[in-house]
């Protein structure tokens, strides 16, 4: 009769046990976008700008976040700067309800 010990020990030596299942396969992530405004030095953030600035706002008037938009922190920055200063001089909406139903 073989000792616990000495079972311990031949597991060892044969390996890890495999499942019959097949081994998952992990995809690599996406790249992350790049910030439009880094990579064209001429693409400038101003207020003025409603028409640039309505992409980063969702279609109930919020500001998108870094990780949907891919802008940088110094940009996501100045965006909702300029989208508070456009919300305030009233060329975008605060909210859905505040859009014009044409």
């Amino acid at each position: 009769m073989a000792t616990d010990r000495e079972e311990e020990q031949e597991a060892r030596q044969q390996g890890p046990q495999r499942s019959s299942q097949p081994r998952r396969r992990y995809s690599r992530r996406p790249s992350r976008k790049r910030c439009a405004f880094c990579q064209d030095k001429a693409l400038k953030i101003t207020y003025k700008r409603a028409d640039l600035l309505q992409n980063y706002l969702t279609d109930r008037g919020r500001i998108l976040p870094r990780r949907a938009t891919g802008t940088c922190a110094k940009h996501q920055r100045e965006l909702a700067e300029a989208i508070k200063r456009a919300r305030y001089l009233a060329m975008l909406p605060y909210t859905a309800e505040h859009i014009r139903r044409v």
